[in-house]
């Protein structure tokens, strides 16, 4: 099987496949000021349902005589800036799940002999998307990109492009109904005009090939890379070319007949890692039109127990993050935000974080590996999903593409997961089966793992018994002894882990406020929170294989699940800093902790 991406077609409703690299292609930001209308009853949709060549809000009509009826101005209502969360810019909106529709105008002038894809970054969670009042496309799933190739509907002059986004919760969606964050709404990422040629790259892969060559317990110098390239159209004999300049590396690689391409070739890359982030300019190019990226070249395997980065064992010092703003609550949306959250890791004496519970935004990826650290990523399949609903199934297929297909090129992601706590069943077991093993054949050189949940103990041993072990590299499970049992079984508890493979405990931990003080056995108190990490962490030494952990979590993140006025106010309050970003006194217990491993 070929290293890297093996590409699928993703045909959207315009049948326009996702893009990657966006952030290094020849972009026009519609980011900025939006109208918006909050539609509670769908009027709007209603009206288009109805009839869709008359009525509907995406029309953006206006009176043309005294006697018309138009019920509704997307000129005379209020703006919001893209990207953002409408839940906390408009107060009125703070609980609000349902429609909104959001219109933008721009100027535009079409190259001649080019196409111009309009891209999201993510809207959250159903959206429908018209430009100049034809419609362009339509997108489920709340945190991955999409693209419509919208060419034909842009004019000369002044466009208007209509966005109904709705972020209601259902059963059968992924995440379904029920879950433990904020649901978001809005247009919450970037919103570009793509600029490209007729026949355009539309995504690669440049990957280290495994396995890693090794010499006396050393990687080698020369070690096999593999670049595979898909065009935007399935054209054969096209010649692409790969250029490494400091690597000294030249390459041509020739499509067939469905637009593919794929090269092995010798090469002697410095390896990617924490220590020495090296990422390399990396330049793709077809009928003279360049595209540049850079990539880091890095090997991630399991031996046993042991989690081996560039032939050598790593322990994870991680900790898992919500995208969530440093301070004041809110959907992180840019490289500010993420340096800011990413850093706090790094002071905690991170070199791992485990972005839960869904794929977080390309800038928060790519300045992790700027500053080297590792990175699992998730899709949100969480709790009980409708696990024999083939559209369900699908849906969640789509989203790991889609997380695998833009971030394939960053070496900082070692881990892919395909869920979290998911209560056993066999038709759970069949749904994510399935996707662990198409997350193999979309790429096969990284792990594959999930956030297990353990069911219970008996006289104090843990025995995690999870038909999902054959179908991942990494086994991982979440516990809170502390805070859901009491935290004076953890120095009683034993663990049993069945299976020969590295373990990562993917969460634990307990709540407190920022400044509130106690005696330790006073829940919220920041002694309380202190205590049970202590006791935690202790435990965790004993178990075998133990080879990371990422507690829950960095910081307080808002979730309409805790309601206890005056400590939570609707936050979770089991972050280490708080949502302004102090430290909790349970930060030094896991820092002073992490410096030992």
């Amino acid at each position: 099987m070929a290293m890297g991406l093996l590409f699928s077609t993703f045909a959207n409703a315009q049948g326009t496949p996702l893009i990657g690299n966006v952030l290094n292609r020849q972009t026009t930001s519609l980011n900025g000021n939006w109208n918006y209308i909050v539609d509670v009853q769908e009027e709007g949709y209603y009206d288009y349902r109805m009839n869709p060549t008359q009525w509907g809000f995406f029309r953006n009509a206006k009176p043309q005589r005294p006697e018309d009826l138009v019920e509704y101005d997307f000129d005379k209502s209020p703006t919001m800036p893209i990207p953002s969360d409408w839940n906390t810019r408009d107060e009125r909106l703070f609980f609000y799940e349902g429609t909104v529709w959001f219109k933008k105008s721009f100027d535009w002038k079409q190259k001649e002999g080019r196409r111009t894809l309009l891209y999201f970054g993510a809207a959250n969670y159903d959206t429908y998307v018209w430009v100049n009042g034809k419609k362009a496309g339509h997108h489920i799933g709340g945190f991955t990109p999409f693209n419509f190739d919208v060419t034909e509907s842009l004019k000369e002059g002044e466009n208007v492009v209509i966005v109904k986004v709705d972020n209601k919760r259902h059963a059968e969606d992924v995440p379904t109904q029920i879950f433990d964050w904020w649901n978001y709404g809005g247009i919450t990422r970037d919103v570009l005009l793509v600029d490209v040629a007729p026949l355009y790259i539309e995504n690669y892969s440049l990957q280290l090939q495994k396995p890693l060559l090794m010499k006396q317990g050393q990687p080698i110098a020369n070690q096999q890379l593999q670049c595979s390239v898909q065009l935007s159209k399935a054209e054969a004999n096209q010649q692409i070319t790969l250029n490494i300049p400091e690597l000294k590396i030249k390459k041509v690689l020739t499509t067939d007949k469905e637009g593919k391409a794929t090269l092995s070739f010798t090469a002697k890359p410095q390896l990617w890692s924490p220590e020495s982030p090296k990422l390399y300019e990396v330049n793709l190019t077809i009928n003279g039109e360049n595209l540049s990226d850079k990539i880091g070249f890095r090997s991630i395997e399991t031996k046993e127990k042991q989690i081996l980065l560039n032939g050598k064992p790593i322990f994870l010092k991680g900790i898992s993050m919500h995208e969530e703003k440093p301070n004041g609550g809110g959907r992180a949306n840019s490289t500010a935000d993420a340096h800011t959250l990413l850093s706090w890791a790094k002071e905690l004496g991170c070199n791992f974080v485990r972005l839960a519970h869904y794929p977080h935004n390309e800038y928060a990826i790519r300045e992790a590996e700027r500053m080297g650290i590792l990175v699992w990523s998730e899709i949100p399949v969480y709790w009980t999903i409708a696990w024999t609903n083939p559209q369900t199934y699908q849906n969640a297929q789509d989203q790991l593409r889609d997380m695998i297909a833009r971030d394939q090129n960053r070496a900082n992601i070692i881990i892919w997961s395909i869920a979290n706590e998911t209560p056993h069943s066999a038709e759970r077991e069949a749904f994510l089966g399935k996707l662990a093993t198409y997350a193999r054949t979309q790429d096969n050189t990284r792990l594959i793992s999930m956030a297990m949940e353990v069911t219970g103990a008996s006289n104090y041993v843990n025995r995690l018994n999870d038909a999902m072990n054959k179908y991942v590299d990494v086994i991982s499970f979440n516990q809170y002894i502390g805070w859901y049992r009491d935290v004076n079984d953890a120095p009683k508890m034993k663990w049993e882990i069945p299976y020969d493979k590295p373990v990562i405990v993917s969460e634990f931990g307990g709540g407190a406020k920022y400044g509130n003080r106690g005696e330790k056995n006073q829940r919220w108190t920041e002694e309380f929170q202190e205590n049970l990490y202590e006791q935690n962490i202790a435990m965790l030494d004993k178990i075998e294989g133990l080879s990371g952990t990422t507690p829950w979590i960095l910081k307080d993140f808002r979730s309409p699940r805790r309601v206890l006025p005056g400590v939570q106010d609707y936050y979770n309050m089991k972050g280490l800093f708080s949502d302004k970003g102090e430290k909790k006194k349970a930060f030094y217990i896991m820092q002073n902790w992490y410096k030992t491993k």
